[in-house]
């Protein structure tokens, strides 16, 4: 067949035929065509079939969750979504287990939108209690709280679904005034929402759907006795949804006893088996305490860094911290548990705003954080356990970014490292000693030559904290009495009894401050002597607060008073005698005299004797026996 084909006069030969083709091709469309033919040979030789994406459309989403997706730049699901979303719309108890960072917020958020019914929507006049909660998320932290109330308000943004997001450190008015005008969702914290349940504000008798978010990290904050009282108060037929990056044997125990069948979906990327997601890079060095902040300012210097996230176990090294790199020229903000929740939110908004590039922050903040590019974290010591490190780490190589992950393990947290290390299989055995100046250092974080701990001014671009300002958040659990005594720590009765007209509190500054508030400026009694040695009436502003004294005689000011009737308010009305100095000179040797005013000296002095020591008297000076 191919010797007649290649004899044959009138037709012309393969070869031929291509190389004309190839002749008469521009060059770029050869390329192109080239390039379609190696990616369909690769293909079929792989035998790998083309992974259809699904939309939220396709998954069952209604077109205004979708449209408004759309409009923030969310047009496909992540794994868990996917997995999650079919099963969850049709109302079934749901366990979603998958690594964070990996998109749970939509996964449980989307179903609870779906099936909610706002105002003018259809299905609201068909509601047994309209405005009442029909959907509870419950979450460990505050700040994990706004985020996912945020990420809620964004999807339903084309709808009249209202979400509320209830946490503590807030006032209470604004948010029993939402809950009397009515709202679909409701967001909160365990502490708050038992609170406003209690007090009869809150109604979950008509909750269709409760979902537990972070279900572990409300285990190891003490919250599941809270979140079992919780559940108790919501309908038997609801729709439980429980997500979490981690299960423990509590929270399995938990799901058993108030979930219906649940599914439980664990998502994860096959190419992707470790504990830790892949896209983010990990690296641990064993520094010294005097050098690690100097490290810090030259990794924030490195090559493409973006927002930066470092972890610290105390409330002061955050401070420490996020101080010193203010003095270095970074735009950095602290945020721990000593702030005010006004304080805590100014740091993260102006971290999401990009007026800071750098948030200190204890393990507070590990979870809810969702900031897009956050490039580097950086664990200031080494994390207590495996949980810890997963959640810190989490905050980068979110929803497909690429990250950086920075350890620095202290000489004595060896042993911690090797069992996350052990645990988690990172491969970082063995930890490198690291300085400042370790060349290594500057190479694995791509730190430019010649780096120091000071940014350049050329560089400090940033508007920094004081850039945002505080919201006024009607706070709780701050003395308004004491001014800034209450707030900065003054003693914790500073603010209580600051203000008080009776001379008890006065700051209690001290065991006898209240007890001898009633003596004149010079500290002696209320009586005052004039020049020529006479006792005279003291002035009207002299004359000492009354109070109840600790003492058998009546006395008025700290004088006894002569013996009299009481007036109509139980007090003295009988004039009060001053006696003068040459008052008891006869017979000033007597020992019983001498004996009574050494005893009235240890008491308490002067000021003391003159209140309780002397004697009753009508006008004149004791006559000596």
């Amino acid at each position: 067949m191919s010797a007649e084909a290649s004899t044959d006069p009138g037709t012309d030969s393969p070869i031929e035929d291509l190389a004309q083709d190839l002749t008469d091709d521009e060059p770029d469309d050869l390329v192109d065509e080239t390039d379609d033919l190696i990616d369909d040979e690769a293909d079929e030789a792989s035998g790998a079939p083309t992974v259809h994406v699904p939309s939220f459309a396709e998954l069952g989403v209604e077109a205004q969750i979708c449209s408004a997706l759309d409009r923030v730049g969310i047009t496909h699901p992540f794994p868990i979504q996917s997995m999650t979303l079919p099963v969850a719309l049709t109302g079934h108890d749901i366990i979603g287990q998958a690594k964070t960072g990996t998109g749970k917020t939509l996964g449980f958020g989307i179903p609870v939108l779906q099936r909610a019914s706002g105002p003018g929507e259809p299905g609201w006049d068909a509601l047994e209690a309209p405005g009442k909660p029909q959907a509870l998320v419950v979450v460990p932290t505050r700040e994990l709280a706004v985020q996912v109330a945020g990420d809620l308000d964004t999807a339903s943004s084309l709808r009249s679904v209202r979400v509320l997001t209830v946490y503590g450190g807030r006032a209470y008015e604004p948010q029993i005034e939402a809950l009397r005008k009515g709202i679909e969702v409701v967001v909160g914290t365990p502490g708050r929402l038992l609170d406003l349940a209690q007090q009869g504000h809150l109604v979950l008798g008509h909750a269709r759907m409760v979902v537990l978010d972070e279900a572990d990290e409300m285990l190891d904050l003490g919250f599941l006795p809270d979140v079992e009282r919780i559940l108790n108060l919501t309908p038997a037929g609801r729709q439980t949804m429980l997500f979490s990056a981690t299960m423990p044997s509590p929270v399995v125990a938990l799901a058993r006893r108030f979930m219906t069948q649940p599914t439980h979906i664990r998502a994860a990327d096959p190419d992707d088996t470790g504990a830790t997601v892949r896209a983010t890079k990990q690296y641990a060095y064993r520094a010294h305490a005097l050098d690690k902040v100097e490290m810090v300012a030259r990794i924030l210097q490195s090559r493409g860094r973006g927002l930066t996230m470092i972890f610290a176990r105390t409330k002061r090294t955050v401070a420490n911290i996020a101080e010193q790199l203010q003095e270095r020229g970074f735009a950095a903000a602290a945020i721990h548990g000593d702030l005010g929740q006004g304080a805590r939110e100014q740091a993260l908004r102006a971290f999401r705003n990009g007026k800071v590039d750098v948030l200190v922050a204890t393990d507070v903040a590990a979870r809810g954080i969702d900031v897009d590019d956050v490039t580097h974290v950086i664990n200031y010591a080494c994390p207590e356990d495996e949980k810890t490190y997963l959640h810190r780490i989490g905050r980068t190589g979110r929803a497909g970014n690429t990250g950086v992950a920075v350890t620095f393990v202290d000489w004595d947290d060896l042993h911690k490292w090797m069992m996350i290390n052990k645990t988690l299989d990172l491969g970082i055995p063995e930890v490198t000693e690291t300085y400042s100046s370790s060349p290594h250092l500057f190479s694995e974080l791509d730190i430019p030559e010649g780096t120091r701990g000071m940014l350049p001014r050329g560089q400090r671009t940033r508007e920094g904290l004081e850039a945002e300002q505080v919201e006024d958040l009607g706070e709780t659990g701050r003395s308004r009495k004491g001014g800034d005594a209450g707030r900065r720590g003054a003693g914790r009765d500073s603010g209580r009894d600051y203000g008080r007209s009776d001379g008890r509190g006065a700051g209690r500054g001290g065991r006898d401050s209240g007890r001898d508030s009633g003596r004149d400026r010079s500290g002696r009694g209320p009586a005052r002597e004039a020049s020529d040695g006479v006792a005279v009436e003291p002035a009207e502003h002299d004359l000492p607060r009354q109070r109840r004294e600790r003492t058998r005689r009546r006395t008025v000011g700290g004088v006894a008073v002569a013996g009299g009737t009481e007036g109509s308010d139980g007090g003295a009305t009988t004039a009060v005698a001053f006696a003068g100095p040459e008052a008891g000179t006869e017979g000033a040797a007597a020992e019983s005299g001498e004996a009574s005013a050494r005893r009235r000296r240890r008491r308490g002095g002067r000021g003391r004797g003159s209140r309780s020591g002397a004697p009753a008297t009508t006008g004149e000076a004791p006559a000596a026996e």
